[in-house]
């Protein structure tokens, strides 16, 4: 979901990107208690990665945040774009409705309609149509899931280690400079999410663009590109 802003970001930057377990290349199947953060962890253990800046988007932020509260040592700074996945406060009726019909598709077997809510969902959103999302982004995030569905068929009994309390009371440990991104034609459910981390963060700056939904990087490239260059200019 990187790739359209990848030339640009390391035109300056050494940057990772990561398959978080069971999306992409990333399909080792895990044991029980197994934590997204601690893959992170591992990750830039292994490449000798002492300090980052992180980017995550959606489930991403939550990760990040949780990689934050777990090694500190790790992060400059977080750029949290339309955070979910920990983040998440509660189950909306909107959520729901995605929920349901991502469930409904998976149990009959069918992974292209469960891709295809998705990307309805999440990339063009219930505000618009799909006419007005880039072709390629739309087939480009249908791939991402359905692959992301493949991988984990077998997963369904691995349960997924939380922390204990939740991120979602432990957001005032957070003492790194941090950039909440939202859209405004996302789910109320990461709306709800992003207003946690920006009461919950100590001087956590806050920017919206009213004509992005959930993954903004595919929805606006170029503008993307720019906040998180700016940002990183202004942040040690």
């Amino acid at each position: 979901m990187w790739e359209p802003i990848w030339a640009a970001l390391t035109a300056e930057r050494d940057v990772v990107r990561v398959d978080l377990r069971g999306f992409g290349e990333s399909t080792t199947r895990p044991s029980h208690g197994w934590s997204p953060a601690a893959d992170v962890v591992a990750t830039l253990d292994a490449l000798g990665i002492e300090r980052a800046h992180v980017v995550g988007n959606s489930f991403g932020a939550g990760v990040a945040v949780e990689v934050t509260l777990t090694r500190p040592d790790l992060i400059a700074s977080l750029l949290l774009v339309a955070p979910g996945g920990a983040l998440i406060t509660r189950v909306t009726a909107e959520l729901r409705a995605f929920i349901d019909a991502e469930n409904a598709a998976l149990e009959r077997g069918d992974l292209e309609a469960a891709a295809a809510a998705n990307v309805d969902w999440w990339l063009v959103s219930p505000s618009r149509g799909a006419d007005a999302v880039d072709p390629d982004a739309r087939a480009l995030v249908h791939a991402m899931q359905k692959r992301a569905f493949e991988v984990t068929a077998d997963w369904d009994e691995i349960e997924e280690a939380e922390l204990d309390p939740p991120v979602t009371e432990r957001l005032a440990e957070i003492a790194v400079p941090t950039m909440v991104l939202t859209g405004g034609l996302d789910l109320d459910a990461i709306g709800e999410a992003a207003d946690g981390v920006l009461a919950g963060v100590t001087g956590a700056r806050h920017t919206h663009w009213a004509g992005a939904a959930h993954l903004p990087s595919l929805d606006e490239p170029h503008a993307f590109t720019t906040l998180v260059k700016d940002w990183l200019s202004h942040v040690p």
